[in-house]
């Protein structure tokens, strides 16, 4: 960095940058504000994230670069781990603590472990949930915190999420006191609203609650110890080695099963043909050449059992 603050891109002169960069995305910011940041800092337009997290929430932003931008939505529709807290007496109009308080009732008895854990098991499944009015979700072609802005209460299109765990962290017995918070961590799909969570664990408690801290530890298979921070991202780009915190597109889709495709198979999938189905074909298939490049995703062709076709060419 010169005595202006302006970083040095010694790596970017000419290079094209292709990958899946985890970021650890700070309180604070947007999602739409890390994209627009590191499409400053690695000098190219083609950035998306997999997955909105809210500015005050912090944690597993894996960011799509390049070529990468081609499978952010099945990086999107895998499930994701949050550790949050509940807070019992207080509701908000967010259903987190930026919001203004709609509500206030104080916990005037003490709440049994064994009812927060039986909430728990009740909420976990497939639930329904109502978006808050404070999100992104469109109504009539609107976004619902738009209408909440301008003060315009409309109705809310109910929605099926799958909540895979959830889990009570803290180790008491017995909760007691006017305002209750307590921790927890759950995996769910996507689509879930935590805060919309927090709320319902409240409700089944019989109190108003929001979701007072939350923390997005990880998203499929990529974990919060292996993100970077905006602060190492600079240095490495200040040094040079910016290259090096990139996943490439093979690695971000190790969890899918891969097929080697011989030079013959290569030249197909290149040209996006349909191929003959493994014999136990799995919904999504990885394609990769014999140096291990990602090429394509296969899938099961929608009207020819014994085939497959491609969903995406990478």
């Amino acid at each position: 960095m010169d005595r202006h603050g302006s970083i040095h891109f010694r790596y970017f002169r000419g290079e094209v940058m292709d990958g899946v960069l985890l970021l650890h995305k700070p309180a604070g910011m947007t999602s739409h504000d890390c994209v627009m940041r590191v499409r400053k800092l690695f000098q190219t337009k083609k950035v998306g994230h997999t997955g909105t997290l809210d500015p005050d929430v912090c944690g597993v932003l894996p960011i799509c670069i390049g070529k990468a931008t081609k499978i952010v939505e099945l990086l999107t529709s895998e499930k994701k781990t949050y550790e949050g807290e509940v807070t019992l007496g207080i509701a908000t109009t967010t259903e987190d603590a930026s919001g203004d308080v709609v509500s206030i009732k104080s916990v005037e008895r003490p709440i049994a472990r064994h009812e927060i854990e039986r909430v728990l098991d009740k909420l976990t499944g497939e639930i329904e949930q109502i978006p808050p009015m404070y999100s992104a979700v469109k109504v009539n072609g609107k976004k619902l915190y738009e209408y909440a802005r301008a003060g315009i209460d409309v109705e809310r299109p109910k929605r099926n999420v799958y909540i895979y765990e959830l889990q009570l962290l803290d180790n008491r017995q017995v909760f007691v006191g006017e305002r209750i918070s307590f921790r927890f961590r759950v995996t769910c799909s996507k689509g879930t609203y935590v805060r919309t969570l927090a709320v319902q664990i409240g409700e089944q408690l019989g109190y108003p609650a929001h979701m007072s801290h939350l923390v997005r530890t990880a998203s499929g298979s990529f974990t919060l110890d292996r993100c970077v921070t905006f602060a190492d991202i600079e240095q490495h780009i200040e040094n040079g080695t910016a290259h090096t915190l990139l996943l490439p597109i093979e690695r971000a889709l190790a969890h899918l099963p891969t097929y080697v495709l011989s030079d013959e198979e290569e030249k197909k999938v290149k040209n996006g043909s349909v191929l003959p189905a493994l014999p136990s074909m799995p919904a999504r298939l990885l394609m990769i050449n014999r140096q291990g490049e990602a090429l394509a995703i296969y899938m099961p062709h929608p009207t020819k059992q014994s085939y497959m076709k491609p969903l995406k060419i990478l």
